[in-house]
């Protein structure tokens, strides 16, 4: 695998477009970026493990069919990474390979064919928890408001669900992104992509969010962070991550029959607005554009239905169904039969 010096060009590439062309050309969020950090991460620590070749020795050329499905082959037995998380590992080398081949064909160009050679692998349907109506209810009462922290996270899981926001813009929401008007809020998200979106929530949860940001004397700070951690002014990810786990916990052990899900990450809330606006009857452009969704497809496959919901809709249509036949087959019965004579006559009142 040493057979010709390094001369750098790979991990030049490789830093400049994870340090300035995925965040600033591409706008590509901070979840992103640092995803695909550890992919590479990952992609080096392979090379020096199984191949021998520190990361400043490799070269595009070492980038092979055979290297890079021996990387994926490594991550699923030797890491028990699932095969989403290969797939995810394998999207990331292929936005690398088509940056570095545009910015140097001559030496990444037997990369960037290497990587689109190798195919993504069929991966089973990610199951998507969300919490019944009855479930959400419980959860949005766990929050003790009578301490700061309970008020905080009761006002969190609140907004969340009204939005249908994401954990790391519900983390960046700041006090000027919001807007009071008429016993109404709209909240200026900024989502993947830096994309923004204005989101109306409704009056009650727009009233414990005034009264959340009075109560901590942010109506005077713009910038400030509207969620704050007790270590943090900008909360993170892991903050809310921890906050669902808690209170899950908490819902699991006091209602056994419920919570069927193994594990409720944020994401979960989005998914249960989704659902809940998909059963209420609202339209899926209105849904893609309130969750602020690229492509309507993802929509589609982000709201589903709830079982409950499908089993209701079927039952309703089959009593539509079957009522109407079974009123077709009545009036069948009433209706006399025609004679022979009565046809004949019939059909000659037809005939002329």
């Amino acid at each position: 695998m040493r057979k010709k010096k390094s001369d750098g060009t790979f991990l030049k590439h490789l830093e400049h477009f994870v340090n300035v062309y995925m965040p600033n050309a591409r706008g590509f969020s901070t979840n992103t970026v640092t995803s695909y950090k550890a992919a590479y991460r990952l992609l080096i620590r392979f090379m020096y493990e199984k191949k021998e070749v520190p990361a400043s020795d490799i070269t595009f050329e070492m980038l092979t069919v055979q290297a890079i499905n021996g990387f994926l082959e490594w991550l699923e037995k030797e890491r028990n990474c699932s095969p989403l998380t290969r797939n995810q590992r394998l999207a990331a080398l292929y936005a690398f390979s088509e940056y570095a081949q545009n910015h140097n064909f001559e030496a990444a160009s037997c990369f960037r064919m290497s990587v689109i050679k190798v195919p993504m692998k069929k991966a089973c349907g990610k199951e998507r928890a969300f919490f019944t109506p009855a479930e959400l209810k419980i959860l949005l009462e766990l929050p003790n408001p009578g301490n700061n922290t309970g008020l905080r996270d009761r006002v969190l899981l609140s907004v969340m669900y009204a939005s249908g926001a994401r954990a790391q813009e519900i983390c960046d929401l700041r006090v000027c992104d919001v807007r009071f008007s008429d016993e109404k809020a709209v909240l200026h998200i900024v989502g993947k992509g830096r994309k923004a979106r204005q989101v109306q929530i409704g009056k009650s949860p727009t009233a414990i969010l005034d009264a959340y940001i009075k109560r901590r004397s942010l109506d005077g700070k713009p910038k400030a962070h509207i969620f704050s951690s007790q270590t943090h002014e900008h909360m993170t990810v892991s903050c809310v991550e921890s906050i669902f786990k808690k209170y899950v916990h908490m819902a699991k052990e006091t209602h056994t029959d419920m919570f069927k899900y193994d594990s409720y990450p944020p994401h979960s809330m989005r998914h249960t607005t989704a659902v809940c606006m998909l059963e209420a009857g609202i339209p899926l452009p209105v849904i893609k554009s309130f969750l602020g969704h690229a492509q309507l497809a993802t929509t589609e496959i982000y709201a589903s239905l709830s079982q409950e919901t499908v089993n209701k809709k079927v039952w309703e249509w089959n009593e539509v169904y079957w009522s109407h036949c079974k009123k077709q087959e009545e009036e069948e019965h009433r209706t006399p039969n025609l004679t022979t004579r009565h046809t004949a006559e019939y059909m000659r009142k037809c005939n002329k």
